[in-house]
């Protein structure tokens, strides 16, 4: 699997750097909402760095409207999944960016929680 860059944590603020092996796009600032989630996206057709990267750079986009922050993404082009970790009010909230700003709807939405 692949990883963007980590994210920089700072009180309250989370900023997001997308970068998927091509470089790096614009950084976005958003209060934590103190709910987090990781979706799912399986068999995304013609899955590749650079269109993750778009897309994800459009969330970025979109984002700061729902009060949600797409922290960070993981993919595998093989098997076509990509994997969001997103900062949310509501799993809805988080779903409504991604269908905003590019159509891609995660299959799966979970709850998780940050651990050491």
């Amino acid at each position: 699997m692949k990883s963007t860059n980590s994210k920089t944590l700072m009180p309250l603020i989370l900023v997001a750097a997308v970068a998927a092996g091509v470089g790096c796009s614009e950084v976005q600032s958003v209060e934590s909402t103190g709910h987090q989630y990781m979706d799912i996206h399986r068999n995304v057709d013609g899955l590749t760095a650079e269109a993750i990267a778009g897309a994800h750079q459009k969330d970025v986009e979109t984002q700061e409207k729902y009060g949600v922050n797409y922290k960070k993404y993981w993919f595998d082009e093989e098997s076509g999944t990509v994997f969001c970790l997103v900062d949310a009010p509501s799993k809805e909230l988080a779903a409504r960016v991604h269908k905003e700003a590019h159509g891609l709807v995660a299959d799966e939405i979970i709850e998780v929680s940050e651990g050491s």
